[in-house]
Parts: C-alpha cells; sequence; structure tokens
C-alpha cells in the first residue's frame, strides 16, 4: 500500500471495486437517469436510476429472477438470453415511469462487444429507451435468442448423449430442451410485450409517424 505525505487513501467503495467515481461523475453531469446494469454469478439486475443530493433514487427495477417467478422463464437467469429479457422489462417500467432517454452505467464491468451487459441496453433499446450508444457493441440477434446454444446443444445431443445430459442438467430439470431455447426465449418475450402493449403500441406508432 502507498504511504507518504502525499498519498491519498481511495474511498472505500473504490477501494472494494464497486465504485468508479470519476466514471459515475460523469453519468451524473450528464443530466440524464442511469440505466444501471450489473451482473452477479447468479442473477442480472437491471435499474433506471436518478441521483438526488442524498442518494440515488431508483425510478424502474426489474432482477432476472422475475422472469421465472412471473413470466415462466426456464433457462439460465444469468445468461445473455436473460439480461436482454431483463433490460427489456426494465425499460417498459422506466418508460411507463415518463421516463424516454437515459445513458448507460455498466459499472466496473468490462466493456467487452456482445456481453451481457449489453445484451440488457439492446434490451432496453428494443423496449424503446432512448440510450446513446456504438451500434457495433451490441449481441446480435441468434446469440439473445441462444441460437449458438441450441445448435451445439442438438449436435451434442447426437454424438455424446451422456456429456449432453451432464452439460445440461439445469435445463432438463427444468422441463427445457435447450434445443428449444430460442422458441422459449419468444415466448417469454411475447408474455412480457403483452403486459405492456400499450407501451409497445406507442413506439410503433411513434415509429411509423417519422417515415
Amino acid at each position: 500500500m502507498g504511504h507518504g505525505p502525499r498519498y491519498r487513501v481511495p474511498w472505500r467503495r473504490r477501494r472494494e471495486g464497486k465504485t468508479n467515481y470519476y466514471k459515475r461523475l460523469k453519468l451524473i453531469r450528464s443530466g440524464r437517469p442511469r440505466l444501471v446494469v450489473r451482473r452477479t454469478n447468479k442473477y442480472i439486475i437491471v435499474q433506471v436510476a436518478e441521483a438526488r443530493i442524498v442518494g440515488d433514487h431508483m425510478i424502474a427495477v426489474a432482477h432476472s429472477r422475475e422472469l421465472v417467478k412471473r413470466y415462466g422463464w426456464l433457462g439460465g437467469t444469468a445468461n445473455t438470453s436473460a439480461a436482454y429479457l431483463t433490460g427489456f422489462l426494465a425499460a417498459l417500467r422506466a418508460r411507463r415511469a415518463g421516463v424516454e432517454e437515459a445513458v448507460l452505467d455498466i459499472g466496473l464491468a468490462t466493456p467487452t462487444p456482445g456481453s451481457r451487459v449489453f445484451a440488457a441496453l439492446k434490451g432496453a433499446l428494443d423496449a424503446g429507451l432512448r440510450v446513446p450508444h456504438s451500434p457495433e457493441i451490441l449481441p446480435s440477434e441468434d446469440r439473445i435468442r441462444g441460437v449458438h446454444i441450441a445448435e451445439w446443444a442438438s449436435k451434442l445431443a447426437e454424438s455424446d448423449r451422456e456429456r449432453y445430459e451432464r452439460l445440461f442438467s439445469k435445463y432438463l430439470s427444468r422441463g427445457l430442451r435447450p434445443e428449444d431455447l430460442p422458441a422459449h426465449f419468444d415466448e417469454v418475450l411475447s408474455r412480457i410485450r403483452e403486459e405492456y402493449s400499450d407501451l409497445l403500441a406507442e413506439k410503433s406508432e411513434a415509429v411509423g409517424g417519422g417515415e
């Protein structure tokens, strides 16, 4: 650890690897709410937050655990598909609360193109939330839907059934064949769309009116 008269001890949350205060200050100075994406080993959490003197005020929150309990999601709760769905849900809740634009806050996560944090961003964008971004960082639609997993699982089921059952044991125990992941993703997305059909109709009308 550094020492000397000019050494400044970093703030506690920076020492703990939780907050980059320089980045956070830039985001707050934008004057817009933040689309906060965080992931743990098991879940994805997406929040739309507004900075206030007393601390962050949460305008909308979505947790990937909700996908299972509320929408019947049988896939993983920390993968790319779950990140997209969670971001989609959080953005719809934010729009219902009157928020139409935000800036992305991925914390200390590495900004790798196509990663889960950007899958959550893609979900928010598709829900109608305006967030500045570069299109090349977003994952492809096939990756979001889990097409790559389904194709690999299909080949593995034919070549090595034992390994297939071992690697996809959690999927199978929930009653989901990994080959059916893209179709299941579409079903869950449709359930969310149905619940927020009024907001999505407004988005379609706005797009159509601009053409």
